[in-house]
């Protein structure tokens, strides 16, 4: 059991310690320095992500150039966060130009595209924030699934954090230019 002060404040070296040492906990770091606990997900929720990861991972393979990652992965954003995004991209120049050590820690660098499931435990307007904060930090590109409404929120660096395209039980999602071909079926994820 992971007992530590609200008011404690963790670098990202000091978080990288903390997660070493309580493997089991779930944890992502906030950009000043406080710790967000997460809870694991429920079934429904985790082979909606494993459908999820399944569609890019597909996409990736047959594209070339780019690397996926799982809700596992934590990223050390340039605000000094740590964020793990449900499902992530990125490129893999951008992957091969981190040292031995950038990669077997938190990466840092900010995903090219960045996922979020919501799971029935989860406050859509937290996960907004998150979206916000990755487009703060350089992602390209952010979709934010909501499974209970069959809705869809693109985040785009464009756009301002505040309105997001909505979309309403799309039958396709397009990650446009950046990411040539790359389409998902959010019905495959909503469904499982």
């Amino acid at each position: 059991m992971l007992t530590l002060p609200r008011t404690l404040i963790l670098t990202p070296a000091q978080f990288a310690e903390v997660c070493a040492a309580n493997p089991e906990a779930v944890l992502e770091l906030a950009a000043d320095g406080t710790l967000i606990e997460m809870t694991p997900t429920g079934g429904s929720t985790s082979a909606r992500n494993s459908a999820l990861v399944f569609q890019l991972q597909s996409w990736a393979r047959s594209s070339g150039g780019w690397i996926v990652f799982d809700s596992s992965g934590g990223f050390r954003l340039p605000d000094g966060s740590v964020r793990s995004p449900d499902a992530s991209l990125v490129r893999q120049e951008r992957w091969r130009a981190l040292s031995e050590a950038e990669r077997e820690g938190f990466p840092p660098l900010c995903p090219d595209l960045v996922v979020e499931l919501a799971s029935p435990s989860d406050q859509p307007q937290a996960l907004r924030r998150k979206l916000a904060a990755y487009m703060a930090n350089g992602a390209a590109l952010g979709w934010l699934l909501l499974p209970q409404s069959r809705t869809v929120e693109v985040w785009t660096a464009a756009e301002t954090a505040n309105s997001p395209l909505v979309l309403n039980d799309p039958s396709e999602l397009e990650a446009g230019l950046e990411f040539p071909g790359l389409v998902i079926d959010p019905r495959r994820i909503w469904e499982v």
